[in-house]
């Protein structure tokens, strides 16, 4: 059976390496993005720079979007000069960015009039898992449809999991990020604690990681606390929008989110205090506000 060709729409922080992550699989990938210096990025890794979306879709087997948030979704899959106006009748689309799962529900439904298949797989991991290829893939959709994705996902990830019916997979996700930025915010607080008690912070966050403490956080933005080290791998703008995702989700349900609720105040505050380019490990830095810590 032939590769698929891959249409690619969004080349971010996290686009770029999954799109390059496909190209060294073996995949042909066409890929259309607003900056020039991404798109010659893509071509130096192998990939074809399209001008526009219908140009990127033309001929494709699987279209994949990896976009900011719906707005942008909407406009890339719905406009007139959008991914369904010009992918062919037959065509997987595959939305990998992080919306609301009433949006993904109402893209496969406008998807399935045309005869496009849609699957939502929005993905956990941030930057370094996507450069390293090692991302969670957490979809929604038909079974069969998501069968066919599987050989594309195992190039992008290594927990890739089928979630139910469509919107299962942003579900999901949402509850990914109200998981990670509880989490977060108590590790900044533990750093805080620790540093103003006069403890070693580089000792005491080796032995809190090797403990029932330990996370993926912790792992993965021990750096960024030890070095006041906030270059985005997923910025903190990116992440208010995802609380207010769940936040809405689980409105809708009735589930309760004591935890949720001051998880997404804090967020809001780092951004309204003008951090919001920054990673969500600088959730650090109003830690250290609120406790008179300079930054």
């Amino acid at each position: 059976m032939p590769t698929p060709r891959i249409a690619w729409i969004g080349l971010g922080i996290m686009g770029s390496p999954m799109a390059e992550n496909l190209l060294k699989a073996g995949y042909h990938v066409t890929g259309h993005t607003l900056e020039q210096h991404k798109l010659d990025r893509l071509a130096a890794a192998g990939g074809t720079p399209a001008a526009s979306v219908a140009e990127a879709v033309r001929g494709a087997d699987v279209v994949v979007t990896m976009l900011p948030a719906d707005p942008q979704l909407e406009a890339v899959a719905l406009g007139e000069d959008g991914v369904l106006a010009h992918a062919a009748p037959g065509t997987l689309l595959i939305d990998m960015s992080t919306v609301a799962p009433s949006t993904s529900v109402a893209l496969a439904g406008a998807a399935a009039a045309r005869d496009i298949r849609v699957l939502d797989a929005p993905v956990s991991g941030g930057e370094a898992g996507a450069v390293e290829g090692v991302l969670s893939i957490m979809a929604g959709g038909e079974r069969a449809d998501f069968d066919v994705a599987a050989p594309l996902f195992r190039a992008l990830g290594t927990t890739v999991v089928h979630c139910g019916a469509h919107g299962s997979g942003q579900t999901v996700k949402a509850a990914n990020q109200l998981v990670v930025a509880v989490n977060i915010q108590v590790c900044a607080e533990a750093v805080v604690f620790l540093e103003k008690s006069g403890v070693d912070l580089g000792a005491a966050l080796e032995v809190l990681g090797g403990g029932l403490a330990g996370s993926a956080v912790l792992e993965r933005k021990r750096h960024n606390f030890l070095a006041h080290d906030f270059a985005p791998g997923f910025r903190i703008d990116l992440h208010h929008k995802d609380m207010g995702i769940v936040t809405e989700a689980a409105r809708a349900v009735g589930a309760a989110l004591p935890l949720g609720a001051l998880a997404a105040t804090l967020v809001a505050a780092a951004r309204a205090q003008g951090d919001g380019a920054l990673d969500h490990s600088a959730l650090l830095r109003g830690v250290e506000r609120l406790s008179g810590v300079a930054s």
